[in-house]
C-alpha cells in the first residue's frame, strides 16, 4: 500500500472532474424555476446587451458582476488590471462602461490562478439592501453516505473565512436523503440564521425547496451566499453556486446544456470527447492508468520514487488503440513531460489493445520520450510479444508496479 503522496493541488482537481459548475445567472433561473426569491437579473454577452438589460430592469440601482467560473471575483481583477469582477453601478451608461471592461477578458483570482478565467458574460442585477445576510448550502455528507445543510447566520463573506475566525457560527444539519427536509429541522435551521421572526417562515420554506432543487437535479453543491432578508422582510438568494453530478449528464439534459467548455482547459475538453478522463497537472511524467484509484495510487508512487506526475490519465474500461494513441497526443501537449508512465491492469480493457495503441501512438506521434509500461491481465503475453517486436529501443515493458515507478522517474530525469 503506497502512502498518498500526491500533491494537495493534484488531488483537488482530480476531485472536480466529478462536477458540473454553471454560471451565477443559470443558477439563478433555476431557483426561479422552483419559486424561490432571487433579485431580478438579465444576463447579457456585449456592452449594448448590457446597457439594454439595465433599461428593462427599470432601475438605476444596479449590480454588474463577471461570470466566470472561479470564487473571489469580487477580490479579483482583469487581465488588464481593471479591479473587480463585481460593480454596483448607477445607471445603463455606467452598466454599460463596466460590462466593456470585463467582457472578452481574464478575471484572475485567489481560485483561478495566474491564467484567470474568461469573461464571456455578465449578469446585470437589481442591487439589493440587505436587513441581515447569512449563509446556506445543501452538500453531500459523505462520511454518513447522506447529505447535510451547512449554515452560518454569518453571510456575504467567504465561509472559509467564517470557519477559522468564529467556527462556533458554523452549524451541520445531517438530512436523511430518503426523508428529506422536515418542516420541523427547516424552522429549526431557518431560526437560527440571524433573521427577524417575520422572515423565519419564509427562510424555511426556501430552505425546504433548496433541498428539493438539490435532490432533483442531481445536484452535489447548491450554496447560497449571502441568502438575505431585506428591508422589506422577504428572502432572497442574493449569490448562488451549483454544482451537479456528472455521472447523472443523461437524465439533466437541461442542466448540462449550461456547461460552459470556456471555463475549462481545452485538452480536458477535447479528451472528453473520447471517453478520456484527463486533468493536467505540475510535473514532468506522464501518466497513462485504467482507473481512477490505480491512477492515484500510480501517481502517488511515482512522488515515492522522486517524481512529479504531469497529469491525472484514466483511460477507462472501453479504451482502444485509438483512444490510447489520442491519450498519448493529450499527453505530449504538454512541453515539459520527460517521460510517460503507463500503468494497466488488463480487466476489461486487453494488454494486446494496450500494447498496439502504444506501438501506433510512437510510431505515428514521432515519441522521443520514453514509455516505461507496466501490464498486468489479459493478453499480457501477446502484448509483450508485440511490444517486443515492435523494434521501438526507447519502450519499456515492466510487470512489477516499483520496478517501473523506478525507471520512468529514472528516465524523466535525463
Amino acid at each position: 500500500m503506497f502512502a498518498r503522496l500526491a500533491s494537495k493541488n493534484a488531488v483537488k482537481r482530480v476531485s472536480q472532474v466529478r462536477f458540473l459548475s454553471v454560471h451565477e445567472f443559470r443558477s439563478a433561473s433555476l431557483l426561479k424555476q422552483y419559486g424561490v426569491g432571487t433579485p431580478k437579473g438579465i444576463a447579457a454577452f456585449t456592452p449594448e446587451e448590457a446597457y439594454e438589460a439595465a433599461k428593462k430592469l427599470g432601475t438605476d440601482d444596479l449590480v454588474v458582476k463577471a461570470q466566470a467560473l472561479t470564487g473571489g471575483r469580487g477580490k479579483g481583477h482583469f487581465d488588464t488590471g481593471y479591479k473587480s469582477g463585481v460593480h454596483l453601478v448607477k445607471g445603463a451608461e455606467e452598466v454599460k462602461q463596466v460590462a466593456k471592461e470585463m467582457l472578452n477578458h481574464q478575471l484572475i483570482t485567489k481560485q483561478s490562478g495566474a491564467a484567470g478565467k474568461p469573461v464571456s458574460a455578465v449578469y446585470v442585477v437589481e442591487r439589493k439592501y440587505p436587513l441581515h445576510e447569512s449563509y446556506l448550502s445543501v452538500v453531500m455528507d459523505r462520511k454518513n453516505q447522506s447529505t447535510m445543510i451547512i449554515a452560518s447566520s454569518e453571510g456575504g463573506m467567504s465561509v472559509e473565512e467564517v470557519a477559522k475566525k468564529n467556527p462556533e457560527a458554523i452549524k451541520k444539519f445531517p438530512v436523511n436523503i430518503n426523508e428529506g427536509v422536515s418542516d420541523e429541522l427547516a424552522t429549526k435551521i431557518a431560526s437560527g440564521l440571524g433573521f427577524t421572526a417575520d422572515a423565519v417562515p419564509k427562510a424555511a420554506a426556501d430552505i425546504k425547496t433548496l433541498y428539493k432543487i438539490f435532490k432533483e437535479k442531481d445536484a452535489m453543491q447548491v450554496e447560497i451566499n449571502p441568502l438575505t432578508e431585506t428591508k422589506e422582510h422577504d428572502i432572497e438568494c442574493v449569490d448562488a453556486k451549483f454544482n451537479f453530478d456528472k455521472s447523472a449528464a443523461y437524465r439533466q439534459k437541461d442542466v448540462f446544456a449550461w456547461r460552459d467548455v470556456s471555463q475549462e482547459d481545452p485538452d480536458e475538453v477535447e479528451a472528453s470527447k473520447y471517453g478520456l478522463n484527463f486533468i493536467k497537472l505540475n510535473g514532468n511524467i506522464g501518466c497513462l492508468v485504467n482507473g481512477a484509484g490505480l491512477a492515484m495510487a500510480t501517481m502517488d508512487v511515482v512522488k515515492l520514487y522522486g517524481g512529479a506526475p504531469a497529469n491525472f490519465l484514466d483511460v477507462g474500461g472501453a479504451s482502444t488503440p485509438k483512444t490510447i494513441e489520442k491519450a498519448f497526443e493529450l499527453i505530449m501537449s504538454e512541453k515539459k513531460v520527460n517521460a510517460i508512465f503507463v500503468n494497466i491492469f488488463g480487466g476489461i480493457v486487453r494488454c494486446d489493445y494496450v500494447a498496439d495503441g502504444l506501438i501506433n501512438a510512437t510510431k505515428n506521434l514521432g515519441l522521443k520520450v520514453p514509455v516505461i509500461a507496466r501490464l498486468r491481465g489479459t493478453n499480457l503475453e501477446i502484448a509483450r510479444k508485440m511490444i517486443e517486436n515492435s523494434g521501438l529501443k526507447h519502450l519499456y515493458l515492466y510487470s512489477d508496479l516499483d520496478e517501473a515507478a523506478k525507471k520512468a522517474v529514472e528516465l524523466g530525469k535525463i
